[in-house]
């Protein structure tokens, strides 16, 4: 079964504007209403994030486009939390490979494409800064298509959609150009679309879930963040708690579900269910960590669990 549903990341260096241009398309579909007081750089929640400027913990949030829902991943672009990056490609089946214009691609958008190609999932370029008076698009669309060729990309790989952008001002054309006055982010929302396949899923099977990434609250406690892959998570439902311990033969915790969230928008929202191929944000399990599987007690089936690099 597919749904109306995109999972995609957004990846770059640091400093290429990724985390403007997720404002942007938040502002673009509307999440943040004409009243609301808008934050910049709004997924740079944690102190040290707005302190530095830069994006630290992989954080989702949501928009709807049309009918279709579309999950957008945002990740690290320093190199040094690379771990981080490879656990959200967990979660998506595309990537939005954001590139400045005058700068080109650097050494993170070499590390995280090798990851994302050797997962088989698509990818939109975008060239952003176009406005820039250094700007060379041309000669950046270049570099980055010698960039895939260099990771060993495939014919399919390399007919990636190119959009350039001013994430600043929420413009985007298709193609190398210069975005004009009437412009706006239309030509990427169609591109995720387009490019980034539905998930492809089971929804009636037995429960299995990947905990992708962990958070904490004061109300709630420990968070695991992460990707339904096949059945449904109901609130209220007993789910199993998968860890290594158990791949070791010992027996899961099992416990009801006492809290279930997904993003909406910025925020997590408390939800009575999360079907297959969505994300979720689960609250009860204390000991749960990255890379276990959440599963129906009655049939609990372990997915692989995640290896990254050191």
């Amino acid at each position: 079964m597919t749904f109306a549903l995109r999972n995609v990341a957004l990846v770059a260096h640091v400093d290429h504007g990724k985390t403007t241009l997720v404002d942007a398309l938040l502002r673009s579909t509307g999440v943040f209403s004409a009243h609301q007081a808008v934050v910049d750089r709004v997924m740079d929640s944690n102190d040290q994030e707005r302190e530095r400027g830069i994006t630290i913990l992989a954080k989702a949030a949501s928009v709807q486009w049309g009918d279709i829902k579309i999950n957008l991943v945002d990740t690290p672009g320093h190199a040094d939390f690379g771990g981080e990056v490879e656990r959200s490609l967990e979660l998506v089946d595309g990537v939005v490979l954001l590139v400045d214009a005058a700068e080109g691609p650097l050494p993170q958008t070499r590390y995280v494409l090798s990851k994302a190609l050797a997962r088989g999932i698509p990818a939109i370029l975008v060239l952003n800064k176009v406005d820039r008076q250094d700007a060379r698009p041309e000669e950046v669309l270049d570099e980055v298509y010698e960039l895939f060729m260099d990771l060993g990309a495939s014919d399919d790989d390399i007919e990636f959609p190119v959009i350039s952008a001013i994430a600043r001002d929420a413009k985007a054309v298709p193609g190398i150009g210069m975005p004009g006055d009437d412009a706006d982010l239309t030509p990427l929302l169609q591109a995720i679309v387009d490019t980034v396949p539905a998930p492809v899923v089971d929804v009636e099977g037995p429960l299995q879930a990947i905990v992708t990434n962990l958070d904490a609250s004061d109300y709630l406690g420990r968070l695991a963040i992460g990707r339904v892959v096949r059945g449904t998570m109901r609130k209220g439902d007993r789910v199993a708690l998968l860890d290594e311990e158990v791949l070791e033969g010992t027996k899961p915790v099992e416990r009801k579900l006492s809290g279930l969230m997904g993003f909406t928008g910025i925020s997590r929202d408390e939800v009575d269910e999360r079907v297959a191929g969505d994300l979720f944000v689960v609250a009860g399990f204390p000991e749960v960590e990255i890379g276990d599987t959440l599963a129906d007690p009655v049939d609990p089936e372990p997915l692989p669990r995640l290896s990254v690099d050191e």
